[in-house]
């Protein structure tokens, strides 16, 4: 089905994303990463200008908070990024997936069926066996607490902003959702950097090449997945479990780009969560 693959698609490129986060924010400071990288995703989706200023105003209210949510999650998110190791990261991440499950059932009125439910189980599996294998490496790198505790907030958050989208896309196309949360993202990110006078480098980010690419690869996967979300017999459940394969590019990235260890472990309980997505989608 055409759904599953366009969310297939910005799975993949999630993770590549992550990556590019990292990379990132080996040169760059988180706000000006987020800030720049904001800025080009947004001048990218201008062309929908046009659709976008048709939109009914009652849906724009719905549309920054949906946006300020996606604000504090990446804030979140990013420091994190920034502290931990990828793969760790990748791994904590996918406690979206529970999340997820459990907002489209309570505000969406999904019901799981029996495959379903035995794929979330085999996700949830491979999510809590994971970190297990990772606590030397978590003891090594000195990973705080805190910063754990700020990709589960950012993946409740995101989990949250997924659910809305199923919502706003039954009213909205695809052009005009991006363009208006995109704009509001801007904004709230310029009132931060006013507010709190931080300062900004703007000639290193223009030199920064991870974040054109971030910028890139973020509209193209966001793009997929709204319009993912507009058909109608796309469930929210199921392409949950499908984003997760973004957790195989995290993990071979981390090994290949950032020489991270115990990469067979994590394989092979990755694979234990793809289990799940194949067993929930067919």
């Amino acid at each position: 089905m055409l759904w599953i693959s366009l969310v297939l698609v910005y799975g993949i490129l999630k993770g590549c994303r992550e990556i590019a986060k990292k990379k990132a924010l080996e040169i760059n400071t988180v706000m000006e990463v987020l800030f720049f990288y904001t800025l080009l995703s947004f001048l990218l989706v201008i062309p929908s200008a046009g659709e976008a200023f048709s939109t009914d105003k009652g849906k724009l209210l719905p549309i920054a908070f949906k946006s300020f949510i996606i604000f504090v999650a990446w804030m979140c998110g990013f420091k994190a990024i920034k502290k931990m190791p990828i793969s760790i990261v990748g791994i904590l991440d996918m406690s979206r997936v529970v999340f997820s499950m459990l907002l489209a059932l309570l505000f969406l009125g999904e019901v799981l069926s029996i495959t379903q439910a035995v794929g979330m189980l085999l996700v949830c599996a491979g999510l809590f066996a994971l970190p297990f294998g990772s606590r030397k490496e978590e003891k090594k790198e000195n990973v705080r607490p805190v910063y754990v505790v700020l990709v589960f907030v950012s993946a409740f958050l995101n989990a949250a902003s997924g659910t809305m989208d199923k919502v706003l896309m039954k009213d909205l196309s695809s052009g005009e959702l991006q363009f208006w949360y995109m704009l509001f993202l801007v904004g709230f990110y310029t009132a931060y950097i006013v507010l709190t006078r931080t300062k900004m480098d703007f000639k290193s980010l223009l030199k920064n090449r991870w974040v054109w690419a971030l910028s890139i690869m973020f509209v193209i996967a966001d793009r997929c997945l709204f319009i993912a979300n507009g058909i109608p017999e796309s469930r929210v459940t199921v392409m949950t479990l499908i984003k997760q394969s973004c957790c195989i590019v995290t993990i071979i990235g981390g090994r290949i780009v950032f020489k991270e260890k115990n990469i067979v472990y994590k394989l092979a309980c990755a694979f234990v969560v793809i289990a799940g997505i194949v067993i929930a989608v067919f």
